[in-house]
């Protein structure tokens, strides 16, 4: 058996899968103030009555990182950050304890200047002195050599508690991007892991000693344990559970995703089955990252959205100030629409035309009528923004998890819902465009099962030079000399080789994996007028999907 849990921003859903499929699912109200107490509770419910040694692994998505930089209460972490001449790295700083420092690795990963130790050791006694306890450090070329990177955090290591290199965050060159990447990871790391030694200490208090995984924001898993040391790899984890959960009953088609909960609607897009990828990384917070993420986007839309009138017009969101009106809550909601709308004798009905009636007599019209005013607005809001979005990703090139498609551009005709309301505003989405809305098979807690079936995955990027007879995969501290015959299918075969090690190390498991060779580059290195060598960079990973032998669907 399988556990599935994703915390969402009103419920936390948590499922039980067998082989066969879902055999029983729970929602727990989310306490964002305690998002631990949140998940243990959904633990304690889902097992209820079951067997802890017939659970073997249990996959967690969380909105923990992801909150903490959007609230900006992530600590305070030291940046130190090895930029050589070209850009200026002052601009990119990300924060007040942020040193531009002395030395420069080339593009071909030579060193053209060392460091200055003593300016190293200096920074680390104001740090210290400061208070820092979490530092990251990045080279502009580190990817191709991490050796300026390794001799800093010799440097700094027995004076904090955890070093961030810039080569092991991203093997990508976006110096930029891979600044900002290598502080989030160091900035959420204290909250992240307080939250992973709380769950693995209660789960075990519980006699639940199963490998423990976290979605990442592309849509597959890692270990816990890896966690620790990628922790920005989980934002977004949220939105990629919704879209994991829909794979399983999506047409082979253009498809729009919309998970419909409580706060939000997360908007996503299928192209026969494989999720379109971001494919540079997720911006968040001002900060624009090398965290790969499939492309969702999240509005202020949701069944407990904030239902008022100004200016005589319907306004919907995107504030939650608590649950509907029908279930004890404060204000009128969408939700309180849908129940006057399906109009019954249970006293939920009769709390949610309380709620309705406040907005039609603004409006001075009947609560029906205002039910069905609030309910098109939202539906409105929906429609125009799944338009955006797919004007946004037709405007530049079109990338999915397994691949570019090269001049594609994107024409869904159907919309598949999954969330609480999915069966309502599926209805009348249907009705109020010109696509055809299904609801996802299991639309209540889909986003938990996508959360619990998504496979493990990883990437490798290896560099070779066979001018200088070297390859290196510095994110895997990885490098050893070659000689002048290797080739690119050599490389490949060794990238491969690290991807298997690297994808078991995270809690894959053999029969699911499968590779992917998504960057194979190979050019002529030249002197006057003969080839002295050849660069090859080769990019490797696990292919994202749903892990085998399980059923997501129960058929």
């Amino acid at each position: 058996m399988i556990i599935g849990l994703d915390v969402g921003g009103t419920h936390t859903d948590v499922v039980l899968l067998e082989k066969s499929g879902p055999v029983k699912n729970v929602k727990v109200p989310t306490d964002t103030s305690d998002l631990f107490s949140t998940v243990l509770k959904g633990f304690e419910k889902i097992t209820e009555g079951i067997d802890p040694k017939k659970i073997k692994r249990a996959v967690l998505s969380t909105t923990l990182t992801t909150n903490a930089i959007v609230q900006s209460t992530v600590q305070t972490v030291g940046m130190i950050v090895i930029g050589g001449p070209g850009i200026d790295p002052e601009l990119f700083k990300t924060n007040d304890h942020y040193y531009s420092v002395k030395g420069y690795i080339d593009h071909r990963g030579r060193e053209a200047e060392s460091i200055d130790e003593t300016q190293i050791k200096e920074i680390s006694r104001k740090l210290k002195k400061d208070g820092i306890l979490h530092v990251g450090v990045v080279g502009k070329f580190s990817a191709r050599n991490p050796s300026q990177e390794n001799r800093v955090y010799e440097i700094l290591n027995n004076n904090f508690e955890k070093i961030f290199l810039g080569h092991q965050i991203s093997g990508n060159l976006n110096f930029p991007r891979r600044i900002a990447t290598t502080y989030l990871n160091a900035a959420v790391y204290p909250i992240h892991k307080d939250f992973f030694e709380a769950v693995r200490s209660s789960l075990k208090t519980k006699g639940l000693n199963v490998p423990i995984h976290i979605l990442k924001a592309d849509g597959g898993t890692m270990s816990f344990e890896s966690s620790i040391d990628y922790p920005a790899q989980t934002i977004f984890s949220g939105p990629a559970a919704s879209v994991m959960g829909a794979i399983a009953t999506a047409p082979d088609s253009d498809v729009i995703v919309l998970d419909i909960g409580g706060t939000t609607t997360d908007i996503a897009m299928l192209i026969d089955g494989a999720p379109v990828l971001e494919p540079l990384g997720i911006a968040l917070g001002g900060y624009k990252t090398l965290i790969r993420s499939l492309k969702t986007k999240s509005i202020g839309i949701g069944g407990d959205s904030h239902v008022r009138v100004e200016k005589g017009e319907i306004k919907i969101g995107p504030e939650r100030l608590g649950r509907a009106m029908a279930y004890g809550g404060p204000v009128p909601t969408t939700t309180d629409a849908i129940f006057v709308l399906n109009e019954d004798n249970s006293n939920e009905f009769e709390k949610a035309k309380i709620a309705v009636e406040s907005i039609a007599k603004e409006l001075k019209i009947s609560p029906i009528d205002a039910a069905q005013k609030i309910f098109d607005k939202a539906c409105d809001v929906i429609l125009e923004e799944v338009e955006k979005t797919v004007r946004q990703i037709n405007s530049q090139p079109v990338y999915t998890i397994h691949e570019l498609l090269d001049g594609y551009k994107v024409k869904p005709t159907t919309i598949m819902v999954l969330g609480g309301p999915a069966k309502e505003f599926a209805i009348h989405l249907e009705k109020m465009s010109n696509y055809s809305v299904g609801i996802v098979h299991e639309w209540k807690v889909a986003n938990a099962i996508g959360a619990g079936l998504a496979r493990t995955t990883c990437e490798v990027m290896l560099f070779a030079d066979t001018q200088h007879n070297i390859i290196a995969a510095p994110e895997e501290n990885f490098s050893e000399p070659v000689g002048s015959h290797y080739t690119k299918n050599d490389a490949i075969m060794q990238a491969t080789d690290l991807l298997k090690e690297k994808a078991l190390k995270n809690g894959s498991s053999s029969e699911d994996f499968e590779v992917e060779i998504i960057e194979d580059l190979e050019f002529n290195m030249v002197r006057g007028f003969s080839t002295v060598g050849k660069n090859i960079r080769v990019k490797v990973q696990v292919k994202p999907g749903l892990i085998h032998g399980y059923d997501p669907i129960g058929a």
